[in-house]
């Protein structure tokens, strides 16, 4: 009877603090990497095909449209030209990385699907697909939404169109009450 009354008493405790303290209960949450709304987008450095070096950890200067595709994806295929043109039009307000799932895949057909596409945004290459991995990502393409506080705010599974994703990024770009 002690024991269930000092785990009422816990439990209760705990709650009252959850409940004086929501903001920091809601940072603590934020700091928890998961690749789920709300939650930190998980950390990464990978090198792109250009030879520079990209990276998610956090807080940033611009909100990303983090995109997981391969080569050999029909659905990748017809989305690729909608995300030239949406980087193209937000590319100023917006980072966009194309994430190659390199171990699905290879360099050189990640190479062909660029120069075919005509893509000018990063497309880091993850070789080892432990980002895809830390990501979950089931399905290609997948893109997640990260507003500037590196905190994720959409998954989308699937092909995405230009239109679909500019809505999505007018309200991660508008301003926050």
């Amino acid at each position: 009877m002690k024991k269930l009354l000092l785990a009422v008493i816990v439990l209760l405790g705990v709650g009252l603090s959850v409940w004086e303290k929501p903001q920091e209960t809601a940072a603590i949450v934020a700091e928890v990497q998961k690749p789920e709304v709300g939650f930190a987008a998980p950390h990464f450095t990978l090198t792109g095909l250009d030879q520079q070096t990209y990276k998610v950890e956090g807080k940033r200067a611009k909100p990303l449209v983090l995109n997981f595709w391969a080569s050999w994806c029909g659905p990748c295929k017809m989305e690729a030209p909608d995300l030239q043109k949406v980087y193209e039009k937000y590319g100023g307000q917006v980072d966009l990385y194309g994430v190659n799932v390199t171990s699905n895949d290879s360099p050189e057909a990640a190479m062909a699907f660029v120069t075919n596409y005509k893509l000018t945004f990063p497309i880091p290459m993850d070789v080892a697909g432990t980002v895809s991995n830390r990501y979950k990502v089931l399905a290609f393409p997948t893109t997640y939404l990260i507003d500037a506080d590196g905190i994720v705010r959409k998954k989308i599974i699937g092909m995405v169109d230009a239109p679909t994703l500019e809505l999505e990024l007018r309200q991660l770009l508008s301003p926050k009450p």
